[in-house]
């Protein structure tokens, strides 16, 4: 009788530590409990960063002339996803080399390499921050939008492209601290974010008081003061000396030996990320330019659904990169192995609950969003389509960790071209314009190169390669 009890307690205390999260060792224990205090909260950090998109969608869906808003705001996140890319690509390899330095047993080198990540891509943004305000309505018209639409959304575009230093320092000190095993630090900083985001949110865009309402603009505001607040939250971490990886300011200078190795793993990381995000704004351009602006409103909405789905299966995969760069650092290969294949199960497990959760509930979730019938329907057909693919999405996405974790981040990179580019955007033009499917034809291209995709990463994680990487 006393088993349960003991069983569910140290359930509950296993719970309450991924939550507090601390400094960690990975490279020895169970692989299970090791999984789970690092899958959930970074399930959650991701779940957090879709509510981001998700927050903005709802408000701007009930404005007036929604469906100008709601393709601003989906068109605009296509475009950040290039600077996604910049941020994402840097964050791999600071993880990356930040766990392997960890599993060596060396935090201050773990330190000195995430702190250079961040003075690389702080430069490198700059320049990509200054392009997209001098260029904000050129951008939307170039992404297909309609000129009312543009008309819309410079403003909100501008905002965007300006404050996307804070997108880039948001994913990249998430990354370092998931690198060193502190997956719960990462978390934090998108609850307080996200929490300032869904308080403003309907303040800046419908106005309060003495408040005027900004509209669409509002959601750009108040976006970008949420974010400010979880990188705020993320630089007391670094700063306050408390945890394994800390900030001095000799760390920041940057040493061109530590840059070159963090830009080996990080170059093609970017151009993993950015083969990916252009990918899919042609297929953005390709609904928009085939079905319209309902068209282009309800394939946003699909995707903004799906990620927000998605994006806790990509947070369990993050799990998979820094077991496998703590145990590659400490040398536990077969611990490596078996880690990937636990979260791969837990993936599989996860995104099966989704497919069906899409299924019952597609009509329900897309007119929580949007009340226009047009793109509702649009939308719903989009989702039915992409779920077909989830389940291997999460494999997929499992096994880019693997080998982004072990710093072999030229393998997924290569898969990423002939799947997207020599692949999914022929298939979806052929299907869209050759065979007139029109938008369906793009949604059906999408879990068909992702299926390819899943298939090759697998078979590549099982040659083994990814286990003899050095960094």
């Amino acid at each position: 009788m006393t088993t349960t009890p003991t069983k569910s307690r140290k359930a509950f205390d296993l719970l309450i530590t991924a939550f507090k999260g601390g400094d960690l060792d990975f490279t020895q224990g169970s692989i299970r409990k090791a999984v789970i205090l690092l899958a959930i909260p970074m399930m959650l950090e991701m779940a957090m960063e879709s509510v981001f998109a998700l927050v903005d969608l709802y408000f701007v869906g009930h404005l007036h002339n929604s469906s100008h808003a709601i393709q601003t705001v989906g068109l605009t996140e296509s475009v950040l996803t290039i600077i996604y890319s910049l941020a994402v690509g840097m964050s791999m390899a600071a993880t990356a080399v930040v766990a392997r330095r960890i599993g060596e047993k060396n935090p201050e080198a773990a330190s000195r390499a995430g702190l250079q990540a961040i003075s690389v891509a702080v430069l490198f943004n700059l320049v990509l921050s200054a392009a997209g305000i001098i260029y904000a309505r050129e951008i939307l018209l170039l992404m297909g939008a309609s000129q009312e639409t543009a008309d819309h959304g410079t403003t909100f575009i501008k905002i965007m492209m300006g404050s996307s230093i804070i997108i880039v320092l948001l994913f990249l000190i998430n990354g370092i601290f998931r690198g060193a095993g502190n997956a719960a630090i990462a978390m934090k900083s998108l609850v307080i974010a996200n929490g300032a985001n869904i308080i403003l949110c309907p303040i800046l865009i419908n106005g309060l008081g003495p408040i005027p309402a900004f509209g669409l603009t509002g959601a750009a505001i108040a976006t970008t003061i949420g974010r400010s607040a979880g990188v705020t939250y993320q630089m007391v971490q670094l700063l306050n000396g408390k945890n394994i990886v800390k900030a001095r300011l000799e760390y920041f200078k940057l040493q061109w030996e530590q840059v070159k190795a963090l830009l080996k793993i990080a170059t093609p990381a970017i151009f993993q990320f950015i083969i990916a995000s252009c990918s899919w704004i042609f297929l953005a351009q390709l609904v928009a330019t085939t079905g319209g602006d309902y068209g282009s409103a309800g394939y946003q909405t699909a995707l903004r659904l799906m990620m927000f789905f998605m994006l806790p299966a990509w947070g369990m995969s993050n799990a998979a990169a820094t077991l496998v760069g703590q145990n590659l650092g400490a040398k536990e290969l077969q611990r490596a192995e078996d880690s990937v294949l636990k979260v791969a199960k837990y993936n599989i497990i996860y995104m099966a609950i989704v497919t069906a959760i899409t299924f019952i509930g597609a009509d329900w979730l897309v007119s929580f969003f949007t009340n226009d019938p047009k793109t509702q329907e649009v939308a719903i057909t989009a989702l039915h389509i992409l779920a077909t693919g989830y389940i291997l999405y999460g494999i997929g996405m499992v096994l880019v960790s693997t080998f982004n974790g072990a710093g072999d981040t030229w393998t997924p990179t290569i898969v990423n071209f002939f799947g997207f580019w020599l692949f999914q955007i022929p298939l979806a033009y052929v299907l869209a314009k050759h065979f007139n499917m029109g938008p369906k034809g793009v949604f059906m291209a999408i879990p068909i190169a992702e299926t390819g995709i899943a298939l090759a990463g697998y078979i590549l994680f099982k040659r083994g390669g990814w286990k003899k990487i050095k960094i």
